[in-house]
């Protein structure tokens, strides 16, 4: 089963959101919001380049080095459709960089911020079939926020700029994935922006079309809901877990929310520092079914059981 490897990060220096309200447009009410509410504190943000930052992230991973040769893949997860101006390519410029210049390159995206999850069943799907057992993939996800668009998600979200590298084999005897579910709820014209009709349909889903995928991602992996040690969202807000934790039946403590205030919502790239964190901290025991779920904009859901 395809399995983790290693995962690593790069968190740039933070802002507070307070210092965002005249670059974003934000009026007090909504920063009370954002910090208040949402639990949201502190943005990551740098002056680096795209490419600069996820070069950052991947020369962490020790699982990497003396290891080039057998990267076969390096996949691009991408939370926007455009994360760099015409004809600049960063994940081309990361992969000359690192020194893969023989693995194939693909970008992955129109997935939002679930697309980290689609970049791993792509990684496992195409290791699976390539049918060498020392194949190695290599996953580069988060993004710039270059553009206003790319920012904030009104009344929702804040953008950080947080990048993950992630190494993932065919097969391990640790962080395997187990199940895997995602489902699209968009629109025929590919709108993704949240006009105030389609922010109105996206609450009306949201809670229920989560909890289908999780659902479906825990029945493939053959256990039950409950039987969830720990759940890696993505650092939308707390409102939105607090309500899925209820609508789930998960216990509140079962989600991992440390990193919210500290880094804002890093697109795709969250679950993914989340499990960097919660190893680090030793909050999963050998056994423990855990899950990474997100959403995206244009209405994309995602769930991935993983057993440590």
């Amino acid at each position: 089963m395809t399995a983790l490897v290693a995962v690593s990060s790069h968190l740039p220096e933070t802002v507070a959101v307070a210092e965002l309200q005249e670059p974003l447009g934000l009026d007090d009410q909504q920063v009370r919001r954002f910090t208040r509410l949402y639990g949201l504190d502190r943005i990551c943000k740098s002056p680096l380049s795209e490419a600069e930052l996820l070069v950052a992230a991947a020369e962490k991973l020790d699982g990497l080095r003396g290891q080039e040769d057998r990267v076969k893949y390096v996949i691009r997860a991408k939370g926007m459709r455009t994360t760099a101006p015409y004809p600049v390519s960063p994940v081309h410029q990361v992969r000359e960089t690192l020194g893969l210049r023989h693995a194939q390159t693909l970008s992955v995206a129109d997935h939002g911020c679930a697309t980290g999850l689609l970049a791993m069943d792509v990684a496992g799907t195409l290791l699976a079939a390539d049918g060498d057992p020392d194949a190695l993939a290599l996953i580069l996800a988060g993004d710039k926020t270059f553009t206003p668009f790319t920012q904030w998600v009104q009344d929702t979200s804040i953008m950080g700029e947080g990048m993950a590298a992630i190494l993932v084999a065919p097969d391990g005897d640790r962080d395997t994935v187990r199940g895997y579910a995602s489902r699209i709820h968009g629109r025929t014209d590919g709108v993704i922006d949240l006009t105030p009709e389609i922010a109105k349909h996206a609450r009306k889903i949201y809670q229920d079309a989560l909890a289908e995928v999780v659902g479906a991602a825990a029945e493939e992996a053959g256990i039950g809901i409950p039987d969830i040690d720990l759940v890696l969202p993505h650092n939308v807000n707390r409102v939105s877990w607090t309500v899925a934790a209820k609508n789930l039946g998960l216990p509140n403590d079962k989600f991992f929310l440390d990193n919210l205030s500290a880094t804002g919502h890093c697109f795709c790239a969250d679950p993914f520092i989340n499990y960097q964190t919660v190893t680090e901290l030793g909050l999963l025991k050998p056994g423990d079914k855990y899950l990474m779920t997100a959403a995206g904009l244009g209405q994309t859901f995602a769930a991935m059981v993983l057993e440590h």
